[in-house]
């Protein structure tokens, strides 16, 4: 029944987990590099760790080449150091302030160097601890929402239908669900425009959201979505767009999650499949194994 929050990598770009429109921008141009800080707190983290241990190696492998270029390195027992790398070890343990003793500075400029170095190092590593700091500290949700939404009657009433789950094991409280209906339309005078509806939902609030949730938007006569068709969603590039927000119980801080539904996304027609069970020993069971096949079956 449930997937990722984003998937369309066709449609949007991926930065961190999180998926953005693909806008070309003309007059002002936009590159993550403007906004450094931005980039390393949402990039993945496998290229986070990747980009700082470059970073530490080249800062590392420079020293070294200004340490072999002026010399003035001297090593306990000897007049100099015999390689590069043992310049680019003495870097390293500059750095990190280890300082085994093994090798020393012996001239005013090989000073200077190790001045300069333990002022780099100091801004080095306060910067990456505040990042990664910063990056663990982020608030994040576990949300997940049914791979479709469906129209199907409810109460006699055609209704909108779509499922959200919290994943983890605790309380989202005072959970709000905002939905969003965007289409293509033109105005009386013939001016297009992308317009934004918001569809009220039967329930849009819960004090406590920790399994699962249907939001429901009924269609009447006259209202939101009233003679639309799976043609006529299409032909105006129409989507649902969700957002959840809440306190998590055990972060104390405010999550918060979106999805798009587009218009192949809703099936007409069929009903969600019940994933809310009761276990043999007598609590409640919520499965989430239904598969995307079987989570909506067509109405008989």
């Amino acid at each position: 029944m449930f997937r990722p929050q984003l998937r369309r990598a066709s449609r949007r770009f991926f930065i961190g987990d999180r998926a953005y429109p693909e806008i070309e921008r003309i007059g002002d141009p936009h590159s993550c590099w403007d906004d450094v800080y931005h980039l390393l707190l949402t990039m993945p983290w496998p290229a986070f760790a990747s980009l700082t241990c470059i970073l530490y190696l080249l800062v590392n492998a420079l020293f070294a080449l200004a340490y072999s270029i002026g010399g003035g390195i001297a090593t306990v027992g000897e007049n100099e150091p015999g390689y590069f790398l043992d310049l680019f070890f003495f870097s390293v343990q500059t750095m990190a302030s280890i300082g085994y003793g093994a090798m020393y500075p012996t001239n005013l400029y090989a000073h200077s160097l190790v001045v300069i170095e333990a002022l780099v190092s100091l801004f080095f590593i306060a910067t990456t601890t505040g990042l990664v700091f910063a990056r663990f500290s982020l608030p994040t949700a576990r949300i997940l929402f049914s791979n479709v939404a469906v129209i199907a009657p409810f109460n006699s009433v055609p209704t909108l239908m779509f499922r959200t789950a919290n994943k983890r094991k605790n309380y989202i409280l005072e959970a709000q669900l905002w939905v969003t209906l965007v289409r293509d339309e033109y105005s009386d005078e013939g001016d297009f425009m992308r317009r934004f509806h918001d569809i009220s939902l039967m329930r849009s609030h819960t004090p406590v959201f920790s399994l699962s949730w249907t939001a429901m938007h009924q269609i009447f006569p006259g209202g939101l979505l009233d003679g639309d068709t799976a043609e006529t969603l299409r032909r105006d590039r129409a989507e649902i767009i969700v957002t959840l927000t809440g306190l998590d119980e055990s972060l104390a801080q405010t999550i918060h999650a979106r999805h798009t539904f587009t218009a192949e996304d809703i099936y007409w027609g069929y009903r969600f499949a019940d994933i809310l069970l009761t276990g043999s020993h007598g609590r409640r069971v919520i499965d989430f194994n239904v598969t995307p096949t079987s989570e909506a079956s067509p109405l008989l």
